[in-house]
């Protein structure tokens, strides 16, 4: 009777102890929260249960998670939001980013930046979003939003671009209303000396409820930035490639090198002012000076395709250390790859690590050093910090694990086996 007693205590006790290590899936312990929707800075521990975040304290019990992950001398910050990539990749010729081979599938780019969701710019129109969802969207572990291109054709390129007989207002709404993954609508490359992409854009705007994002500077003649801001943008509009200097587009500095006071004018007005970095579109001549007077952007976006990721944009997380060796914080640069895109696109569900969000959730390692950062003229600065990804957890999956840090040493289950040998 003793024996069966003992027993029977020895079996609730182990079922305790594994209940009690099962309590939450993940449990990441000593890293330095940065979430600026609550306004956490501070170093803490974060739980994870299944795919929602259930727990943000001081000295989580480790016995409580089936995985403990030592985040000690790193960041943790939510997620990542690439407002501006280009993800309908395909084999289509001479169509650009649309259903092409510039275009980039998502998985392979994003979470070792930590991004773990993206935002197509309008490579894709209504005319063919469902193959964009269908080759991309439905296939992509990477969560894929998208703004639709005023063009029916998409962003195709070369004369595509320029087909106003394809700009339709109605049915452009119509397709944003029929898609949750779309969250807006884009205009990009028009060069005529004409408003009307930018004005079906936003009558589209309008009645699909969403904003707007303008790759603005192909003009010829060239058209007034200024108009744009105050006669044809909403507040909540985006403009993007804001610290380009382009022809045919007037660029955010003056002859003397200030900031265009109609720029500062914009911003409190509620225009959105995006990086997009791209190959052409981020001149350190433009960013750094503008930077330096107090002009900040809202969002850091990649505008990525193949193009750019292997010459000086390379990931967004290198764009992060860039501004934060032209003058923003750590917390002003997650704050504008987090938090302010998901207000842009009306996500407020994404980018932070509120209690019952979904756990995407990104670590981070800050590198001292010397480093080297390129613009997109080919000019180069020198920042003696880097931003490194070390983990990506998408859905409360660890999705990206640079060096490791989330699993079992090879050593130790060697020993395991060894002592049940």
């Amino acid at each position: 009777m003793f024996i069966k007693i003992f027993v029977l205590f020895i079996l609730i006790l182990c079922c305790n102890t594994i209940l009690v290590a099962q309590e939450y899936s993940i449990v990441i312990k000593g890293g330095h929260v940065i979430d600026p929707k609550n306004n956490i800075d501070n170093i803490m521990d974060l739980a994870i249960q299944d795919n929602k975040i259930v727990l943000i304290a001081n000295n989580i019990n480790s016995k409580k998670g089936a995985l403990v992950i030592d985040a000690t001398g790193y960041y943790v910050t939510p997620g990542l939001i690439d407002l501006h990539s280009h993800n309908f990749y395909g084999t289509q010729p001479n169509h650009f980013l649309n259903n092409s081979y510039e275009a980039l599938a998502p998985d392979g780019f994003t979470f070792r930046s930590g991004v773990t969701t993206t935002v197509d710019a309008g490579s894709s129109g209504w005319k063919n979003f469902d193959v964009f969802k269908e080759q991309t969207i439905a296939h992509s572990k990477t969560r894929v939003l998208c703004f639709l291109n005023i063009v029916g054709e998409g962003m195709c390129g070369g004369p595509y671009e320029q087909d106003l007989s394809d700009m339709d207002s109605s049915m452009t709404a119509l397709v944003v209303n029929q898609h949750p993954e779309i969250v807006g609508i884009k205009v990009a490359h028009y060069n005529g000396d004409d408003w009307n992409p930018v004005d079906r854009a936003v009558a589209a705007g309008r009645i699909a409820k969403v904003p707007v994002m303008i790759d603005f500077g192909s003009h010829l003649p060239q058209l007034s930035v200024k108009e744009l801001f105050f006669d044809h943008l909403r507040p909540g509009d985006i403009f993007t490639h804001t610290f380009a200097k382009l022809k045919g587009r007037g660029s955010i500095l003056d002859d003397n090198g200030n900031v265009n006071s109609f720029f500062i004018e914009a911003q409190k007005k509620g225009i959105v002012f995006d990086v997009g970095h791209g190959a052409l579109s981020f001149m350190y001549s433009q960013a750094v000076p503008a930077l330096k007077s107090g002009f900040f952007p809202t969002t850091i976006s990649t505008d990525m395709y193949s193009a750019n990721v292997n010459a000086g944009m390379k990931d967004i997380s290198n764009m992060m250390s860039k501004f934060l060796t032209i003058g923003m914080s750590l917390k002003q640069v997650i704050t504008a790859t987090t938090w302010s895109p998901a207000r842009v696109i009306h996500h407020e569900e994404l980018g932070n690590l509120s209690i019952g969000s979904v756990a995407d959730v990104a670590i981070f390692n800050i590198r001292k050093g010397k480093f080297g950062f390129v613009d997109s003229g080919g000019f180069k600065i020198y920042g003696e910090q880097k931003l490194e990804c070390e983990v990506t957890i998408r859905d409360g999956k660890i999705v990206y694990d640079l060096n490791g840090i989330s699993k079992p040493l090879w050593q130790s289950k060697i020993s395991t086996i060894k002592n049940e040998n």
